[in-house]
């Protein structure tokens, strides 16, 4: 049958309610950005790291309760320095079948294969957007592999977060052989470990996993993963129609709620309406993702030293000026919490949200800022123009009339992302909108941004305080959690006090789910778990 055929037969069974013609259970969901690679050193968005996911696994990974685990290795050793991790891995592990392969069989994952993925990671010539992972935090010859089931990792100075950037997608474990026979276009033919393998991949078109049926791994009950026999993604660019195909039975699940639908969905208290009741299943939780605005803050850059937001009180005076609380129950139906305290969110061990103070709504207080600024009422404050992308465009406007209100005139200008993302990264924009999530659950990934020995990413702000840098490196080295996070939230309140951003809400993940579909865990990563999912 050719590829086009073949394309047509998948798409009709599995496009009915979720089930094969054979009887098979699918999971079917939506990518509306589309799927750039399936090669595992680009994961650098959502889209990729969903599909990578289910098709590798790593070293490490991260449970329900942001606890690191063993995944491909079975424990691991921390030497007295802090500088040495010995991994112990698992023998029964296995690449999917793939034509690299002698007799087109998969061979089985050894440590060997655990150095040469992270090698290519770190490779000049892979071009990889995760090699920031590792840089200036490996040891020169770093990965080393002691025999099949023993690999090695040598920090050149202690790094806590370590076993968590080894959860990541970027660090899923490959085999050589696939890597070299399909050569750049192994972004479309991957071979991992994991619980599904590729089946085919017509671009823009639909994505087709099928089970591992040798995956390695088991629930708590004795049960092979996974429990579904193929993933399908879809590619509607459209959020209407996507939402017209899950109200049809034809997706099983939705992630976050497109705007132009989501007062159908939800009341602004952020719960399901009575008519959507019994229909769906809506899950809620912590994602650790900050949305903010933020303020370049260099002063030797021409564009801060002409400008008032140079001035700590104006910045403070701007991050009063508006309800948060407001904006979250009326514009977010309450999908979200507003940023009252520090830049980490909610969901992580360190209880930054609980013990850090921020900022709550009070013109009073912004006034009487402005007015110590030199600029009463914001008599001879100029305009400030905020650059945003136009998804939040509602958002940056609502945040402008309030401030305006307090006498600081804010000039929205939507521009697209790519160009945000370009003048952030060169120190181009004053006043931007941004986003941060995480990329592993320690709060020292919020506190990067702010290390004046970062580059923009991650600090786009350029802030540098030295106390903080001080505090920044002293938690790098420490082993004891509870002190470690005891620095976090003292960095997290130092850059509070200076307001090089604006925190506005810390996000959550909406999910919308068919009645069939169960054992969806959630995490603040919000990652696509798919091993446990059972479509009845």
């Amino acid at each position: 049958m050719c590829k086009a055929l073949a394309l047509c037969a998948v798409l009709a069974c599995c496009g009915c309610k979720n089930h094969t013609a054979s009887g098979g259970k699918v999971f079917s969901y939506n990518e509306t950005t589309g799927i750039a690679t399936l090669d595992p050193a680009f994961a650098k968005n959502q889209s990729v790291m969903w599909a990578v996911h289910q098709l590798y696994n790593t070293l490490t990974e991260v449970d329900t309760g942001l606890n690191i685990v063993p995944s491909l290795a079975t424990h691991w050793e921390i030497s007295p320095d802090r500088l040495t991790y010995t991994f112990y891995l698992r023998t029964d592990v296995y690449f999917h079948n793939n034509a690299a392969f002698a007799g087109g069989k998969g061979r089985r994952m050894v440590a060997a294969d655990v150095a040469y993925s992270l090698g290519r990671i770190t490779d000049a010539k892979t071009a990889s957007s995760g090699a920031w992972i590792f840089n200036n935090r490996i040891a020169n010859k770093g990965f080393e592999v002691l025999n099949d089931s023993v690999f090695r990792l040598k920090l050149a100075r202690p790094f806590q977060p370590i076993l968590g950037i080894l959860s990541m997608q970027y660090c899923s474990i490959i085999p050589h052989e696939v890597v070299e026979k399909y050569g750049t276009d192994f972004r479309r033919n991957p071979c991992g470990t994991g619980p599904f393998q590729f089946k085919f991949w017509e671009e823009g078109q639909a994505l087709v996993l099928e089970k591992n049926t040798a995956y390695w791994q088991k629930n708590a009950q004795g049960n092979r993963l996974p429990f579904i026999d193929a993933v399908k993604i879809s590619f509607f660019d459209n959020k209407a129609t996507e939402f017209l195909q899950f109200r049809q039975g034809r997706l099983s699940f939705i992630n976050d709620i497109d705007a132009s639908f989501k007062d159908e969905i939800l009341t602004k208290r952020g719960c399901l309406r009575k008519e959507w009741q019994g229909k769906l299943t809506l899950q809620k939780h912590a994602y650790l993702n900050t949305e903010y605005f933020g303020i370049l803050v260099d002063e030797s850059n021409r564009l801060v030293s002409n400008s008032p937001l140079r001035i700590k009180a104006i910045r403070q005076a701007m991050n009063y000026a508006f309800d948060r609380r407001k904006l979250m129950m009326y514009i977010r139906n309450s999908i979200g919490i507003p940023a009252e305290s520090g830049m980490v969110p909610d969901g992580l061990p360190s209880m930054n949200v609980q013990m850090v103070k921020g900022y709550t709504y009070n013109p009073l207080k912004a006034k009487q800022l402005l007015q110590e600024a030199g600029f009463e009422n914001g008599k001879g404050l100029p305009a400030i123009k905020l650059l945003t992308i136009p998804v939040y465009e509602d958002i940056a406007s609502f945040c402008a009339r309030q401030m305006e209100e307090v006498g600081i005139k804010v000039q929205v200008e939507i521009v697209q992302k790519a160009l945000l993302l370009e003048q952030t990264a060169k120190s181009q924009a004053l006043f931007f909108r941004g986003s941060w999530i995480a990329d592993y659950p320690d709060a020292e990934n919020y506190m990067a941004m702010f290390y004046s020995k970062n580059p923009a990413p991650p600090n786009y702000t350029r802030y540098k305080n030295t106390e903080f840098d001080r505090l920044y490196e002293q938690a790098l080295e420490e082993t004891s959690d509870s002190l470690r996070y005891s620095l976090y939230r003292r960095m997290d309140q130092l850059v509070i006090n200076d307001a090089p951003v604006i925190p506005v809400w810390y996000d959550q993940s909406i999910h919308l789910l068919q009645p069939t579909v169960t054992g969806l865990q959630e995490n603040a990563l919000n990652l696509l778990e798919l091993r446990t999912v059972r479509v009845q």
